[in-house]
């Protein structure tokens, strides 16, 4: 036993108190070691995400943009059918590249309900970890709280994050987009309601791996219903066309033609011939995708749903566990000597 000793010399027989660093407890602490392999897959996910669409929001943009400068959207046009890349490839066109996160995010969001439903839930069911911890000291309320609680901060923040800086590229640089269903797309499909659909996945895969308390099974019904509340979202909303054409309006775009005098007058349509942009004294560009009144009403009509959704999955969650609790607790009925 380690003894202290007063200023004056004595030793007293009270041990050592140890400091400590603050930090999670227990319980969360087991959740990040036990999926830390989950936790070190997913920073890297938003750290690759982050650092494309901060180089696109940069230097990216930059071979667009001089096209542009030139040109106008003929030239960011020209550019984007020259450097057209199918993949996540630097050194493809800001207009096939812009649209890379978009398409990370999604196959993120089935990832999350994948992982929740198979190694975070079911796996523990299976193997027996998780009754192992509710017989120490840990309710299976705490156990179901902590493992619902630490991976939705790490995908709320992460999620955040990408969405925002995904914005900021589209702000600084929508002009460069070739027009189409793809910008109003993206427009429609990126906002709060991003982050609610990664949460919603989350718990949708602890409720299946709940009820179905199989990992397999639990990771195809958890990424099926991922898959279709992905297709449900963005530029899919049923009021967005109409119910005799599935043809979509495009986002009203404002765009300019800039003289040497600093006028704006209407584009006069040269494509990629400097002799007529000399002609006309044409000097420089502007466009710009314009605001939808829609984006706002449906982002929030989006979130609020999506989150109402998740809500009720997290109390099914609990009540099924509570029931499987009870179960597995029946004590078993004596047969008759």
């Amino acid at each position: 036993m380690t003894t202290l000793i007063d200023n004056a010399g004595n030793t007293t027989g009270r041990p050592a108190a140890r400091r400590t660093l603050p930090g999670p407890d227990g319980l969360v602490w087991t959740v990040l070691r036990l999926h830390r392999t989950a936790l070190w897959v997913w920073t890297a996910y938003v750290a690759i995400t982050a650092g494309l669409l901060l180089w696109l929001w940069g230097p990216g943009a930059s071979a667009a943009q001089k096209a542009f400068d030139v040109f106008g959207y003929s030239g960011a046009q020209d550019n984007a059918f020259q450097g057209s890349a199918p993949v996540i490839l630097i050194g493809g066109s800001f207009d096939s590249l812009f649209y890379e996160p978009s398409s990370l995010i999604g196959i993120a969001s089935c990832a999350i309900a994948v992982f929740a439903a198979g190694p975070l839930i079911a796996r523990e069911l299976e193997l027996g970890t998780a009754r192992l911890a509710w017989t120490q000291s840990v309710s299976p309320a705490r156990w179901l709280a902590a493992k619902l609680a630490v991976p939705a901060v790490f995908v709320g923040v992460g999620t955040g994050l990408i969405v925002v800086l995904y914005r900021l590229v589209w702000n600084a640089h929508n002009h460069l987009l070739v027009a189409g269903i793809g910008p109003r797309s993206f427009y429609f499909s990126i906002g709060p309601a991003t982050v609610a659909t990664a949460l919603f996945g989350l718990a949708v895969g602890v409720l299946a791996a709940l009820v179905l308390r199989r990992t397999l099974p639990a990771l195809v019904v958890a990424g099926v219903v991922q898959l279709l509340a992905g297709a449900l979202r963005g530029n899919n909303w049923p009021f967005q066309h109409s119910p005799f054409s599935r043809l979509q309006p495009e986002l009203p775009v404002h765009s300019k033609a800039i003289t040497s005098s600093g006028a704006k007058v209407s584009d006069p349509d040269c494509y990629l011939s400097q002799k007529c942009l000399d002609r006309h004294d044409i000097t420089g560009f502007t466009r710009t995708y314009l605001h939808s009144p829609d984006y706002w009403p449906r982002q929030l009509a989006e979130t609020g749903i999506l989150l109402a959704l998740t809500a009720l999955a997290v109390v099914g969650a609990f009540l099924v566990l509570r029931r499987y609790q009870a179960r597995t607790h029946q004590p078993k009925k004596e047969t008759a000597a």
